[in-house]
């Protein structure tokens, strides 16, 4: 099995520029490929998952893959999937950004066979009279019109600046040819405009004949019809100080039934085989959900390494059985970052008093309430006796309580 065929039986390509082609090419020698990615942020989210997933798959397959740091294209703007003008970043922001996504990439992505460039290098040393005789000359006004990305920002308006992303990404593509016998682009479906652009260029410079091509991936819906990637707290961030190991991996083992098996094809390295499996088990005992934690656990150790997996796993059997003080300090950051919390003093304080000031309860005869029906659990243990004194330097390096009302209600008190 090829590497495409590979990519279709996981349901992993969405459009090819030609697709006999491809296949032919990359059955017959190792290519070089790339994909990009712009410093819109200093953090990926699980949305630029599965272009660079896929990048490895080819290195795997003997392949070269590049990853592109959008250094330049980033300080311009792409106008893709957008009704309005993107906010200028200043270059000292892109930078920043830039530095960021590199080394999150390096670390996620690190191989002696996956090269990392910044187009920042190229396209900063290009004259405007070079940018307006080399290639603006060669793209057509009305064929870039036409363009999705710029028809459906014609009535609210483009500006020229965006407007000219589409050269600007077309430059990569023909630079990365020339230097590095790069021969696929790789990128999602709100870029292929983009790529038959820079594949037009390339013909119109090199020769009709000029083997290059482009393939995109699909937009990824759940089976809800909701689009994927996105939770009530907004992006799955790479990035564990955006989105905690925990998580992420609550984000994956969290997915509906009818999803588990689609993804596990395109966010895991699993075999076939080793899928088909967990198919099996998911149809004849989908109540064990060990489908969703194999999915969760692979996910979160290609992203967060063995350490990362460990943590997350160890923070989710804790919560489940309620030994909450088998957490360390940044475990409890981890497990508890978007529940309710609020700010209380170091100082020992009764368990009534506590409860108000950690908004757990409205009313002091809500909290007794609370109290006396055995609702409450401090730090994993109980309370029933309203009298009760609570020393916040008792646990968690004094920096924390963990207050839970019912049994999924929890609250974060944080001592200052």
């Amino acid at each position: 099995m090829n590497i495409i065929e590979e990519l279709k039986w996981r349901g992993a390509i969405n459009q090819q520029t030609d697709e006999e082609g491809l296949e032919k090419l990359v059955s017959s020698k190792s290519i070089s490929l790339y994909c990009g990615v712009d410093p819109t942020g200093d953090s990926m989210h699980i949305g630029h998952l599965l272009p660079f997933m896929m990048m490895k798959r080819f290195e795997l397959m003997g392949h070269h893959p590049y990853i592109v740091i959008g250094g330049g294209t980033g300080s311009i703007g792409d106008p893709s999937g957008r009704k309005t003008e993107r906010q200028l970043q200043t270059m000292e922001q892109v930078q920043h950004n830039v530095d960021a996504l590199s080394a999150q990439a390096k670390k996620i992505f690190a191989s002696e066979n996956i090269s990392m460039v910044n187009n920042y290098d190229w396209l900063s040393k290009i004259s405007l009279l070079d940018f307006l005789r080399d290639y603006g000359k060669l793209f057509n006004i009305n064929t870039m019109l036409a363009k999705d990305v710029v028809a459906s920002r014609l009535e609210s308006g483009i500006s020229f600046t965006e407007f000219t992303y589409q050269i600007l990404q077309s430059v990569d593509y023909y630079q990365l040819h020339k230097n590095h016998d790069i021969q696929l682009q790789v990128g999602g479906g709100d870029q292929w405009g983009n790529i038959t652009a820079g594949i037009d260029m390339i013909h119109r410079i090199e020769g009709q004949d000029t083997e290059v091509y482009g393939l995109t991936i699909p937009l990824l819906l759940k089976a809800d019809g909701t689009k994927f990637g996105k939770t009530a707290g907004g992006a799955v961030w790479l990035d564990p100080e955006k989105t905690s190991p925990y998580e992420f991996y609550q984000f994956w083992l969290n997915q509906d039934d009818r999803d588990v098996i689609k993804y596990m094809k395109l966010f895991t390295f699993m075999t076939q085989e080793e899928i088909g499996e967990y198919e099996q088990k998911l149809a004849a005992a989908p109540e064990k959900r060990e489908a969703h934690h194999k999915l969760a656990a692979e996910v979160t150790k290609f992203v967060h390494g063995e350490e990362g997996l460990k943590s997350a796993e160890k923070i989710t059997e804790v919560l489940f059985s309620g030994e909450i003080k088998a957490l360390s300090v940044d475990e409890v950051q981890q497990a508890f970052n978007s529940v309710p919390s609020a700010e209380i003093s170091s100082e020992p304080i009764n368990i009534v008093e506590l409860l108000i000031e950690a908004k757990v309860d409205s009313s002091k005869r809500q909290a007794r309430e609370d109290v006396t029906n055995g609702a409450i659990s401090i730090n994993g243990e109980k309370v029933r006796d309203v009298q009760t004194t609570i020393n916040p330097s008792d646990s968690f390096d004094g920096k924390f309580i963990v207050i839970r009302r019912g049994k999924k209600n929890y609250f974060l008190a944080k001592v200052n």
